[in-house]
């Protein structure tokens, strides 16, 4: 009896852990900006490093990495990631016929005992399908691929803003045990946009592995259209550096507010000076004439046609609210994003099934 289900047990552990397609990102936008900064996450499966990290991604300047996860910018190469730590990666993304990838990169060297599905899966975290690889790559097998080839991997992204507002995309892949409702909370976004985003008509059906696009806030800013950086945008928890890193923009939901302040001893240029009259970049002083208001020189972008300048302007907050009492002052301060993964769960509970049913079987 045992021997005869086994076929069916083989078939049913297959179809429990169909590889998850890795959804299509839109992406729509128009002109310029058809390129932006993007975000995918990468969860840990094993204990790594920030460097191997940064290696396999191709990211080109390490700082970044440590602006996307809002890490001190003194932080080693060599830091631990332990295995089950996720970590965001900004990437540029490039849209065209209505989809969102990542621009040229990363690519990847197939080595011995690679396969497409196993590239994706194991390699990418699922962030996207072996069919996917093989149609970027013009791989009509995919089991006729060679150790040593290059392939591009077109990892999911957005550029499109969501119901009116520019937001930066995250593509995030849903562990075990989430709700969309759940992970809407997470990222700070509403339910009813998450499904509308990912075309979900029913969130019961959302499924571990499956890939999500996640719009995430950004800080409003004073960048004006004509900066080199124009359409600049930083989620919550995160910083860029900018006008050739002369610049560190920072995010905190405590305000929404680009917190944009000069940087010192990082830029291979020679900054200039960034003032508003006596105010320098990111101070502030109080109104003499009533203590509720507060005055900021803001960045306000740079040009980098002629003169390399560091754009900025004044902007007036208050710091009272409607009856005069002073309002909580944003707070500095960023973690390393960690998510327990449980993608094994899945496959124990498949393993535990199967034998539970030889067992009754030969009982």
């Amino acid at each position: 009896m045992a021997a005869r289900l086994l076929p069916f047990l083989l078939l049913l552990l297959l179809l429990l852990h169909q590889p998850a397609v890795a959804v299509n990102f839109t992406c729509r936008a128009p002109g310029g900006a058809a390129r932006c900064q993007s975000l995918v996450s990468y969860t840990a499966r094993n204990d790594t490093n920030l460097a191997q990290i940064m290696t396999l991604f191709q990211i080109r300047s390490f700082r970044s990495l440590l602006a996307a996860n809002g890490l001190p910018l003194f932080t080693p190469p060599s830091r631990p990631v332990p295995a089950g730590s996720t970590l965001r990666i900004r990437l540029s993304c490039s849209c065209s016929a209505g989809r969102g990838a990542s621009a040229h990169r990363p690519l990847y060297r197939i080595a011995p005992g690679d396969g497409l599905d196993s590239i994706a899966q194991n390699v990418f975290n699922g962030l996207i399908s072996y069919q996917e690889i093989a149609a970027a790559n013009n791989i009509s097998d995919p089991n006729l691929i060679q150790i040593g080839q290059e392939i591009y991997i077109p990892l999911p992204c957005s550029c499109d803003e969501v119901e009116g507002e520019p937001v930066v995309h995250y593509a995030h892949v849903v562990t075990s045990g989430s709700t969309v409702s759940g992970i809407a909370a997470e990222f700070g976004t509403k339910e009813e946009t998450l499904l509308n985003l990912n075309g979900i008509s029913d969130p019961k059906t959302l499924e571990a592995g499956q890939v999500l696009d996640v719009p995430l806030r950004a800080c409003s800013s004073s960048i004006g259209s004509a900066s080199a950086d124009s359409g600049l945008l930083v989620s919550n928890g995160s910083y860029i550096l900018t006008a050739n890193n002369c610049v560190l923009c920072s995010c905190s939901s405590s305000s929404w507010e680009l917190d944009c302040h000069p940087t010192r001893g990082i830029s291979s240029s020679v900054c200039p000076v960034a003032t508003c009259g006596n105010l320098s970049l990111g101070n502030s002083s109080s109104s003499t004439s009533t203590a509720c208001e507060s005055t900021t020189c803001t960045y306000a972008g740079y040009t980098n046609s002629t003169d390399f300048d560091i754009l900025t302007s004044l902007t007036t907050q208050s710091l009272c609210n409607s009856a005069g009492a002073p309002v909580p002052q944003p707070s500095d301060g960023f973690s390393l994003l960690v998510e327990a993964r449980s993608s094994s769960s899945f496959l124990l509970l498949s393993v535990a099934l199967a034998m539970a049913l030889l067992g009754w079987s030969s009982s």
